[in-house]
Order: C-alpha cells, then sequence, then structure tokens
C-alpha cells in the first residue's frame, strides 16, 4: 500500500454502484485500507455479515452513516428517531467502527423556530450520548452548508455544531469538518482550532464544490480537484490542531454514480494523493 494512502478512507456513498463485495474488492485493488459505510445497504447485507467481510478485507470501518433527524415536535415521531438511533449505534458497534454520523434534521413542516430546533437536537444528544458511550461509538454532529437547513439540517456551521457537542463529553459528543459543507466559512479555521483543543473532531471528510449546482443539489459534490475547495490548507488546520485520524472521502455524484465503480475507487485514490496530500 502507498504510505501516502494510509490516512484515505473510502466513504461508500461515492461509489454506491458497487456492492460491499465489490467495494471491499476494489479498495483491495486500489490501495485504499479504510471505508465508511452507510446503513441501508449494510442493513441489507446484514450487520455482521458486512463487519465480517471489512474484516476479512483487511479494511477498517471509519464510520457509520447516518443517525441524527432529532428535530421532530411530535412526541411519537421524537420517540421513533431516537429508536432508530440507538439501533444506528447498535449497528456501529457491530461494524467495530467507534464513529456514527449524525446529520441533524431540518425543520418540522410549518416550523421556524432554528433555535428551539437545535434544542430538541441537544435534548435527543443527552438520551442518546451515554448510550453510544456504553457501545464504544462516539456521536459526529455534521454541520451542512446553509441550503440544506429547511429540509435536512439546521446545524449550518461548525460554530453551531460545537455549540451542540461540548455541551456533553468529548468522548461522547464531536464534530464532523466536512470540507464541501464549510469551506465558505472564514471562521472555519477558529471552529477547527477549537474543535481539536476539545478533542471534538470525530471525522474529516473531503469532497468538492462545483457550481452550477444542480437540480438535485444533494448530489452536486464534486470529484477532488473539480472545484474550488483547497483540501491541503484545511488538512492542514485540522491537523495542527491534533486530528490524527482517516481523511473519509464522500461524494455524492450521479456522474460518478453512473461510471464503473472500480474506476471511481482508483481516480479517488489518484486525486486524494494529487490534491489532499
Amino acid at each position: 500500500m502507498n504510505t501516502e494512502l494510509s490516512c484515505l478512507s473510502l466513504n461508500q456513498e461515492t461509489v454506491r454502484q458497487l456492492s460491499l463485495p465489490e467495494l471491499a474488492e476494489s479498495c483491495a485493488t486500489a490501495g485504499i485500507g479504510r471505508v465508511g459505510l452507510w446503513r441501508a445497504p449494510v442493513q441489507e447485507y446484514g450487520v455482521e455479515r458486512a463487519g465480517q467481510l471489512m474484516k476479512d478485507a483487511g479494511l477498517t470501518v471509519t464510520s457509520l452513516c447516518r443517525g441524527g433527524f432529532l428535530t421532530a415536535t411530535d412526541p411519537a415521531d421524537r420517540a421513533r428517531a431516537l429508536d432508530d438511533n440507538r439501533a444506528a449505534v447498535d449497528e456501529a458497534a457491530g461494524l467495530s467502527t467507534d464513529t456514527l454520523v449524525l446529520v441533524s434534521g431540518g425543520l418540522p413542516a410549518g416550523d421556524k423556530d432554528l433555535y428551539g430546533a437545535r434544542e430538541r437536537i441537544a435534548d435527543a444528544l443527552g438520551e442518546l450520548a451515554p448510550y453510544a458511550q456504553e457501545r464504544g461509538v462516539r456521536l459526529a454532529v455534521e454541520p451542512l452548508h446553509p441550503m440544506f437547513a429547511s429540509d435536512r439540517c439546521v446545524v449550518s456551521t461548525l460554530s453551531q455544531a460545537l455549540d451542540l457537542a461540548e455541551r456533553f463529553p468529548a468522548e461522547q459528543v464531536g464534530v464532523v469538518v466536512d470540507a464541501y459543507h464549510v469551506w465558505w466559512d472564514d471562521q472555519v479555521p477558529a471552529q477547527i482550532a477549537r474543535a481539536g483543543a476539545g478533542g471534538r473532531i470525530h471525522s474529516f471528510q473531503l469532497a468538492d464544490w462545483i457550481t452550477p449546482l444542480p437540480a438535485g443539489v444533494l448530489v452536486g459534490r464534486g470529484q477532488l480537484g473539480d472545484g474550488c475547495v483547497d483540501f491541503r490548507a484545511m488538512r492542514r488546520q485540522v491537523e495542527a490542531a491534533g486530528f490524527t485520524g482517516p481523511i473519509e472521502v464522500e461524494i455524492f455524484n450521479e456522474g460518478l454514480w453512473a461510471r464503473d465503480g472500480a474506476d471511481v475507487v482508483a481516480e479517488v485514490a489518484a486525486r486524494y494523493l494529487e490534491h489532499a496530500c
């Protein structure tokens, strides 16, 4: 394995066209030793079986995506969300990963209270964090770009994510630094330093920002090097803040999904070396 690839983790959604066995084989061929997995394909394959597949292939699971969606006001909806997140924690533990990524959730229908929604997230974290810690899993709150605040994530900045995470011990709740979502924020260097000082950088993810955005903005992430994000600068910042963990490439892009998956895996490795090392 190229030693410069030792930190690289390939998020499964980048090559969603590959089955779990195909993902494992393609990563081995490309010299990638780490993967981030998603719940739906893991559930379909079987959590225990998926975990064993990754171990047999020599792959470390760096994260599981995703838990979250914790902003419901209806008590029954809230209870269902908490149950689903407990299940996600159990799945992460079953895959031997210590990081469950949380996408916090958007505003419920008819609700305009961003602050109230964030408080409901904090309340949910208070219930979930001890449960996760007992199972060796950390909760990683991921801020998403503000264009997703209404429907997916009322947590839009690293500062907001840290304001939530810092209510709990660092070994329970931290944050995701996703370059795609936070590259635009001039407070990011200071907030990365803040997160590092508290030991709260639980995941570092890369995808490029390209314009124009597609009609379905969710799948607008670009291959590394195709956009305007300075990955080396952000990597220097997270490493200066003490982060030594995996660097996970997570790209949602229909063009990549339409290609041969093994070719995309090899390209990700090459682009990572070219633009993030």
